[in-house]
């Protein structure tokens, strides 16, 4: 089954090598190979300059890789606007569209900015990468050696049935030590939003369910079982009204 559905990729994406799907490059984890094409999550730390690759294994995530990142731009804090030179923070997703083959910076994932999240804010931007080359302006520039293992797993997941990869990117690890480090940081409401989707990970090994409302970030804190009835709580302490 795998081998067609590699081969219907292969005419789907005529761009694209698949040899590295294939696992010709040698892996510094004995086992990793046999993980090619399970669904994978990704974590971006700025402050740490890392990069986390997890793959699901069993009901859970457990950490492929974690690798550098070269370079982003802008400092701590989300991209607001074209111009601002400020690699996103916040929560966003891919699917096979957003991959990038032929990039002029090797291999790149568009992350999908501006999300649901920008949007409401009105926040504007494109072309925000995850790519190779180790240049960024807005973008998480990783080496190329980097990439081409990230987008690999990237695109088995995808192609193997994995409708789209999330990719949760946060100031620094959200860690109740950090969150005080920062308190009175201009940006300290809006990361008061992240730290739930951190920390349900950190609990949980699974992907936190995210969605926006009234131009906030919104987590389900609870684990998800299938056909249960529980609702997203709001990510942050703050009350809203209904706009007038």
């Amino acid at each position: 089954m795998r081998k067609i559905a590699l081969f219907f990729a292969m005419l789907l994406l005529p761009c694209m090598s698949f040899a590295g799907l294939l696992g010709s490059n040698p892996s510094p984890l004995a086992d990793k190979k046999q993980f090619m094409g399970s669904p994978v999550y990704i974590q971006i730390f700025k402050q740490e300059r890392t990069l986390e690759l997890w793959v699901k294994s069993g009901e859970k995530y457990q950490l492929m890789s974690s690798y550098n990142i070269c370079n982003y731009s802008g400092g701590l804090g989300p991209k607001r606007r074209t111009g601002d030179f400020k690699s996103p923070e916040g929560f966003y997703s891919v699917d096979r569209s957003q991959l990038k083959p032929d990039s002029q910076y090797y291999k790149a994932i568009n992350i999908g900015f501006p999300n649901e999240f920008d949007r409401q804010n009105g926040y504007d931007g494109k072309y925000l990468m995850i790519h190779g080359a180790c240049v960024s302006v807005g973008c998480y520039a990783m080496t190329d050696s980097g990439i081409d293992e990230i987008f690999q797993f990237v695109t088995a997941a995808l192609v193997f049935g994995q409708p789209r990869v999330e990719v949760s990117i946060y100031p620094f690890r959200m860690t109740d030590a950090n969150m005080a480090l920062h308190k009175n940081s201009y940006y300290a409401n809006f990361w008061k939003q992240l730290k739930p989707g951190y920390d349900y990970f950190v609990q949980n090994k699974q992907p936190p369910h995210v969605n926006v409302q009234n131009g906030q970030y919104v987590v389900n804190t609870r684990p998800f079982m299938s056909g249960g009835n529980s609702q997203p709580q709001l990510a942050s302490n703050l009350l809203f009204t209904e706009a007038k």
